[in-house]
């Protein structure tokens, strides 16, 4: 495991290197101070919702392998299983406009498959050729297939068949949230998923949060409700009130699977918890290099305006776990931020992943921190959220006693069905 703050290593005083066990609670103690911070944030990407064990995804795929198995599916139709995009869609668009979705440079990459399919759509549908006007049709089937692919992989899946693996981990990040003291400006958590791995933690936890919704029958999307506090009352007489613990403001940067628009009303954005139809009009951010465009209207606006207010406010840390700067527009707010003295950035991962990530450790500033390298076990990477959750954030002592009856329930389970196993 690595921990550079700027360009110094965190673990060169260690006697003989250290075991992974002492470094991490190098980490752990260090990342304990910085929960203290006046201002405190994390920002979440795909990452945090992917969790593979022994070559089966628990959790939703990170956009490479969704990427890859999208392309997989287009070319090997299995039967019983959801066709997104026909042979038949494939070899019209194909013939019409020249598009093999096939060829390696579209199919790998969902990003370049939606801008190419985008691009073509406005093209035909302006077109006064007939024949080009009339393939608008067909490009938009195929989009709302992409659309069905990823809202289908963002809500079906092990996760939702009973398996707790993710939840899990994310109910491990919000206890640990629990160590900031009391008198602290309540966290802000950012994601860039869609899924809703962090509602069912929190509401799993019993954690009060604001995802700027409000509302009960029919919630609806107002960003004034960020500005509110959750406090309980102390003395009735005295009209004392005390902030209630624990309490998160919760954003979705790229929006939701369970929020649609609605065409009326002063607050169109909605909360559904019914299955709704990717050919309608969704309030999420889709994979295309669009997003920076995208993410300048309503209600992303709205939310990228509170990342960028906290970001930039005075003793603020921004604590990134599952992101890869691939995010234009998410990565111009974190370079606002570092124009700042007291900002500091605190990054999970392998600062060797890209080009941004190599320039900012190149810069050498202590106030960025790059933490990564294996895991506890073998195959693991520390800097993963499984192993950030696990072992590198700070616990409550009644959060380590649940976690060591967690270990211990479950190798009793694993034990017992090898028994059986072996019994026949």
């Amino acid at each position: 495991m690595n921990f550079l703050k700027g360009s110094r290593n965190e673990f060169e005083k260690l006697k003989d290197g250290g075991s992974w066990e002492d470094k991490a609670d190098i980490v752990q103690r260090q990342m304990a101070e910085v929960f203290g911070a006046k201002n405190l944030s994390f920002l979440m990407g795909s990452g945090c919702s992917s969790l593979r064990r022994d070559g089966e995804e628990l959790g939703i795929p990170t956009m490479k392998f969704l990427a890859e198995e999208f392309k997989e599916e287009i070319a090997n139709p299995s039967d019983g299983k959801p066709i997104f995009v026909t042979e038949a869609q494939k070899a019209e668009i194909h013939k019409k406009l020249g598009i093999d979705l096939s060829a390696d440079g579209i199919s790998g990459n969902l990003e370049q498959m939606m801008a190419v399919l985008m691009n073509a759509h406005q093209f035909c549908s302006t077109s006064d050729n007939s024949e080009l006007n009339s393939a608008a049709d067909l490009v938009d089937e195929i989009i709302i297939g992409i659309k069905d692919f990823i809202l289908r992989k963002c809500t079906i899946g092990a996760f939702s068949s009973g398996d707790e693996s993710v939840v899990t981990r994310y109910r491990r990040f919000y206890q640990s949230l629990a160590t900031r003291s009391r008198g602290l400006a309540p966290p802000w958590v950012f994601t860039l998923n869609y899924d809703l791995f962090n509602e069912r933690a929190m509401d799993r936890s019993g954690i009060p949060y604001s995802n700027g919704f409000s509302g009960t029958i029919e919630r609806r999307f107002n960003p004034a409700t960020y500005r509110l506090a959750l406090a309980e009352q102390l003395d009735i007489t005295s009209r004392r009130w005390a902030a209630v613990d624990g309490f998160v403001h919760f954003c979705k940067l790229h929006g939701s699977v369970n929020w649609t628009e609605e065409k009326s009303g002063l607050f169109p954005i909605r909360e559904s918890h019914e299955p709704l139809d990717p050919s309608e009009q969704r309030v999420m951010i889709y994979p295309t290099p669009s997003k920076q465009t995208a993410s300048f209207g309503s209600p992303y606006s709205d939310m990228f305006r509170e990342f960028q207010k906290q970001v930039v406010q005075d003793q603020s840390v921004l604590v990134t776990m599952g992101f890869s700067f691939g995010d234009e527009h998410v990565n111009n707010i974190i370079f606002q931020g570092l124009t700042l003295p007291s900002f500091k950035l605190i990054a999970f991962m392998n600062p060797e992943t890209n080009d941004i990530t190599r320039e900012l450790a190149t810069l050498g500033d202590p106030r960025i921190w790059f933490i990564w390298g294996e895991g506890k076990d073998a195959g693991e990477n520390a800097h993963y959220f499984d192993s950030v959750v696990t072992h590198l954030l700070p616990t409550r002592a009644d959060q380590k006693i649940d976690q060591t009856i967690e270990k211990a329930l479950q190798a009793l389970f694993t034990r017992h069905q090898d028994n059986e196993n072996g019994e026949g």
